[in-house]
């Protein structure tokens, strides 16, 4: 029969996370050897911790709650004795026990922290000439009451009298090759060899906790879109205090209102009139940081592209170095012309032979064209 687990901890079975820890914490004070008189508080603690430890695990706590018991090895076994995986017997034969080699030993509660990813948003002069930003992050941070110990004040965790410190227990199993002796993390002390039975109050016996806190990062010029950087030990410090990861920072260009950036090169378009692209004129062009002019030749035809050397984007690490900066001119054809602006174009037209001519068809090119298509000669 599967045990009560939230009976033990006197809880009921839609507890949170937090009520099992404070359910944990107060019995785990009540029943502590040191300070109980009940004469089976030593086995009352071990079963404390076992059920914290199933309800606290999402998947033993889920077969629990189907009415199972995560320590028990029975299932599937077709004949009430404990089954054995081939996981199982190649720990036997390979490790665990046999032999006195392979062994785990007890589980350490200090555990390197989660790395973390922020994304930062910048305009594209901030993420060409570089800048420093400050960003707001919610992590977990070593705790400051107990500096990662785990427990209250000066208490220290107790050795685990059901696996004496080992982290491990002995379990004989029965297979298809006989009774098979293997190691197994300890239920008691969740393999960690030791018991806090005091646990840190502002923690929780995590040895960490949450806090926001401000970070400032430093954006070097050049840096393009979907780059990351890279903060060492920024990140979530462990359980029990351990070493805390690295934060990522992923930069975002926003789009900008003029120019669009290819690598270290920048491109934009400037409209010119027809009149100007015809005489010809000298253009001022305000770039990230600067200005340049640029000269439209007489005579320019739509989508003239004029390139301006190193008036791009600073080149990421390219010692100082930039891209180019490229102009196409957009040269427009006036849409709204009045009577005089028309004849003065009429004029032109005719002093150019650019008067529209008369098509016909027949034998012209189009009729040349048609038997073409038609398989004529």
């Amino acid at each position: 029969m599967a045990k009560d687990y939230y009976g033990i901890l006197g809880v009921d079975r839609a507890a949170t996370d937090d009520e099992l820890k404070k359910a944990y914490r107060k019995l785990a004070r009540k029943y502590h050897p040191d300070v109980s008189d009940e004469p089976d508080a030593q086995e009352r603690l071990q079963e404390i911790n076992a059920a914290f430890e199933v309800l606290m695990d999402p998947q033993k706590r889920a077969i629990v709650d189907a009415g199972g018991d995560p320590f028990s090895r029975s299932a599937g076994a077709g004949s009430g004795a404990p089954f054995m995986g081939f996981e199982d017997i190649m720990d036997a034969f390979f490790g665990g026990s046999m032999g006195g080699f392979g062994r785990r030993g007890p589980r350490s509660r200090t555990r390197p922290g989660n790395d973390a990813l922020l994304r930062l948003d910048l305009d594209l002069e901030e993420v060409a000439f570089g800048t420093e930003s400050t960003l707001t992050v919610d992590t977990a941070i070593l705790c400051d009451s107990c500096n990662g110990a785990c427990t209250e004040g000066d208490a220290e965790p107790q050795t685990c009298s059901t696996c004496s410190g080992s982290g491990e227990v002995q379990v004989v199993q029965r297979t298809i090759l006989g009774q098979v002796r293997t190691a197994r993390p300890c239920s008691a002390c969740s393999g960690y060899g030791t018991i806090i039975t005091d646990p840190c109050r502002k923690c929780g016996g995590e040895g960490r906790v949450r806090s926001r806190r401000r970070i400032t990062v430093k954006v070097p010029a050049g840096v393009e879109d979907g780059m990351r950087i890279r903060l060492s030990g920024e990140g979530e410090v462990g359980p029990g205090g351990g070493p805390a990861g690295d934060l990522y920072v992923e930069v975002h260009e926003k789009p900008h209102e003029v120019f669009t950036r290819e690598g270290s090169d920048l491109r934009c378009r400037v409209r010119v009139p027809m009149t100007q692209a015809a005489l010809g004129t000298k253009l001022n062009i305000h770039t990230l940081d600067d200005q340049v002019e640029v000269e439209v030749v007489p005579g320019t035809q739509p989508g003239t592209i004029k390139k301006v050397r190193g008036h791009g984007v600073p080149r990421l690490r390219g010692g100082g170095t930039r891209g180019d900066l490229f102009i196409e001119l957009d040269v427009r054809t006036p849409t709204k012309i009045d009577a005089e602006q028309e004849e003065l174009l009429k004029k032109l037209a005719s002093l150019r032979d650019e008067e529209i001519k008369e098509v016909k068809g027949g034998s012209g090119f189009f009729s040349r064209m048609r038997d073409a298509f038609n398989g004529h000669a």
